[in-house]
């Protein structure tokens, strides 16, 4: 009997930890002093929490930036330079790149500000200032009204609020919902649209190791790319102009020469993208077992086939590079989240959890009343959702892998504008549909091969077939490409690319410049259309319907229990899933052990870049320059007794979206560059574990020593206030 009870306290202890943990959060800047101020200082912060928000003064949240709407990036000049991760820019580096300017493989440095490269489309927003405007946004709403009533009396109260909302004209405002909308909170924002490419390393610095190394720990990657915002002469956002000047901040970063040592501590200032930490247990299994399978499996087709013809030909690696990392980062750390929630057990403990839960709402009659069929009615949901779920994640990343889909939904996007609205005029303005559509298709051809995108249909079709329920696939599918008990996918033109002119650039600009009644009736009459319409079609009816409904029905239920879990634990300090706002996350330097006798040391050093080193190969490649540097130990004052310290990892809670956001020591200054977590950390997005998460970091030291010794552009490092806070 003791021992039944210790068992039960050991059990109820570890219930609380799932609520208790330091290193647990993304935390809104507006509420930290109320929140974690304390114990972030207990941690080892030397600086408040108004140093880090305020919107009366100068503070580290004015020197951070939304970089190209899903990056984070910081401000490290007085003149605007920012730092972000090498992926982060990649596209930009991409898009100047030829193959006689092959800026992706040997870098590029502008020597001045004339050789500064702009970037149409590229803009960086920055946060003025946050409101917590739940109170007005949920004025008037009641548990009583279904979910579409809630929704128009919340979208209209947010419309009040956009009206009376204090703002400078070029400012803009963003309202999100927090805590499955049981809070909002308004953000007053300033986009810059004139960014330009400063300097980036070549990528073999910048994505070393790549796929091999990707999520993956011990890592030793020069993860960063450097870009300068441009304003109009009056400080104030502007469109691109030969006359901008560079932007001057309200704050830039500091850069710290001494680095880190263990247990210090840190925290990373970003835009975190989505997480999803208060699921129901049944949802986590679904995603261990059905979700994260599948899609791995189609990525890894779709990676096999463009990693081949990538390898045979310069100009298709060119092309592809952004595409094949987009495709690869996913399938690698979706790998890794299975790994992670299978060895944390994470399904067990949200069960625990769960129990607990239950308990507490069991013993109160209240509580009983309003909370008490919740986990149940949300566990039947998550069963009947599972065969739409897989069939959703089977349609949408086949057809985001085959491009002529995307040209089949550009132009079918015309015929609906035409079709809504006649040639002129309507809610839908068909000149203004047209013109952005022909933008879209001009860039997609550009990075477009047909061999490539024949491939990949044939391969990732058949799966389509083979792996799903005759009722999610449509007779006209089937007839088409199994004719008559024969499969047609692998001959040389597949039916939708026969005569292959909507995968000719030629072609379709041409049509799109051909009067309107024309081009609509070309693009519906053609078997591309009539074939992508189809398959859309079926998707819609026999999964996209039911699963709306269902989503839906579940989204309500997780209001509620989210709602119920911040009453029935009021002993935890809740914080809201991420939702690509602006948030701070807190930890510590510290190294992890992956598994039985594999345990990681928290630094990385030049030494393990030679070790990795193989000549001419496409991950493992180092720039003879680099190879000197080391060989002469030439690191000057960025080297440390030494060496040269390349990455370094920490217990900060991040997620995609965090890709660039400044790591900052205990005074604020910038240690580093957050670019990925490690491997076995991946499902910290659905299960936080201090035991094995890890964020990734390239030292900002590393950083300092390719632009100024590597570079040679050491007139960058100038515009830089370097500091050694330790000496204090």
């Amino acid at each position: 009997m003791k021992q039944l009870r210790y068992f039960i306290v050991l059990i109820f202890v570890s219930i609380l930890s799932l609520v208790a943990r330091a290193d647990e959060g993304m935390w809104l800047p507006l509420l930290l002093q109320q929140l974690n101020e304390k114990q972030m200082k207990a941690m080892g912060m030397k600086i408040s929490a108004k140093d880090i928000y305020s919107i009366n003064n100068g503070s580290l949240k004015d020197a951070i930036l939304q970089f190209g709407g899903g990056c984070t990036g910081e401000v490290i000049s007085s003149k605007g330079l920012v730092l972000t991760n090498h992926h982060c820019g990649f596209d930009a580096i991409q898009n100047h790149s030829t193959l006689d300017h092959n800026y992706i493989r040997d870098g590029y440095w502008a020597a001045n500000y004339g050789q500064e490269l702009p970037n149409p489309g590229l803009s960086v927003t920055f946060i003025v200032r946050i409101e917590d405007i739940s109170k007005q946004v949920l004025s008037g709403v009641t548990s009583a009204m279904s979910e579409r009533e809630r929704q128009s009396a919340i979208d209209r109260n947010i419309a009040e609020i956009r009206k009376s909302a204090q703002k400078e004209s070029y400012q803009d405002i963003l309202v999100r919902p927090f805590f499955e909308g049981n809070q909002y909170f308004l953000f007053v924002t300033e986009t810059y649209k004139d960014i330009r490419l400063v300097g980036a390393p070549p990528s073999s610095i910048g994505n070393f190791g790549k796929d091999t190394d990707n999520w993956v720990w011990p890592r030793h990657t020069g993860d960063f790319s450097i870009f300068r915002i441009y304003a109009g002469k009056d400080n104030k956002p502007a469109a691109y102009s030969a006359n901008n000047v560079p932007y001057v901040p309200k704050r830039s970063l500091a850069i710290s020469l001494d680095g880190v040592a263990e247990n210090d501590f840190t925290m990373v200032f970003g835009f975190p993208g989505r997480t999803t930490e208060y699921l129901h247990s049944a949802a986590v299994e679904q995603i261990m077992t059905v979700n994260d399978p599948a899609k791995i499996a189609i990525r890894e087709k779709a990676l096999n086939i463009i990693d081949g013809f990538m390898r045979k030909d310069e100009q298709i690696k060119i092309q592809y590079a952004a595409k094949y990392a987009g495709i690869q980062n996913a399938y690698k750390k979706w790998q890794g989240e299975v790994l992670g929630l299978t060895k944390t057990d994470a399904v067990g403990k949200k069960k625990m959890y769960e129990a607990e839960f239950q308990k507490r709402v069991n013993a109160n009659p209240g509580w009983t009343e309003e909370y008490g069929r919740l986990l149940n009615d949300l566990e039947y949901l998550y069963k009947e959702l599972k065969p739409f779920g897989l069939a959703r994640d089977y349609f949408n990343e086949i057809v985001s892998k085959i491009e002529l889909f995307a040209i089949a939904s550009r132009l079918n996007s015309i015929v609906g504008a035409y079709e809504d609205n006649g040639e002129v005029g309507g809610g839908k303005d068909f000149p203004e549909k047209l013109a952005s559509t022909r933008s879209s298709l001009e860039a997609l051809f550009d990075e477009y091969n047909v061999a490539v995108d024949k491939k990949l249909f044939e391969v990732l079709m058949e799966m389509y077939m083979k792996d799903q329920a005759g009722s999610k696939i449509s007779s006209f599918l089937r007839n088409q490409l199994e004719g008559a008990g024969q499969n047609n996918l692998a001959k040389p033109n597949p039916p939708v690319f026969d005569a292959g002119d909507f995968t000719k650039k030629e072609f379709v600009m041409s049509l799109l410049n051909k009067p309107a009644e024309e081009m609509v009736k070309t693009i519906k009459e053609s078997k591309l259309i009539g074939f992508y319409n189809e398959m859309l079609r079926t998707y819609q009816e026999e999964t996209q319907i039911r699963l709306n409904e269902m989503q839906g029905r579940i989204n309500r239920l997780q209001r509620f229990y989210m709602q119920a879990q911040m009453e029935v634990f009021r002993e935890k300090t809740f914080y809201p899933d991420a939702n690509s706002t602006m948030r701070i996350t807190y930890g510590k330097v510290k190294g992890y052990e992956a598994r039985d006798a594999v345990a990681f040391d928290y630094y990385t050093y030049l030494d393990g870049v030679m070790e990795k080193y193989k000549p001419g190969d496409y991950e493992f490649d180092v720039p003879e320059k680099l190879r000197t540097l080391y060989r002469n130990k030439d690191y000057g004052q960025y080297g440390q007794k030494g060496k040269m310290p390349v990455c370094f990892i920490a217990a900060n809670h991040t997620t995609g979206g965090n890709s660039g956001s400044p790591a900052l020591d205990a005074y604020g200054n910038l240690i580093g560059l957050n670019f990925d977590r490690v491997w076995e950390g991946t499902m910290s997005d659905i299960n936080y574990d201090p035991s094995i998460c890890r964020n990734i970091m390239v030292d900002a030291r590393y950083v300092l020593f390719i632009i100024d010794k590597f570079a040679g552009a050491g007139h960058l490092v100038k515009e830089m206030k370097l500091v050694h806070p330790k000496r204090k």
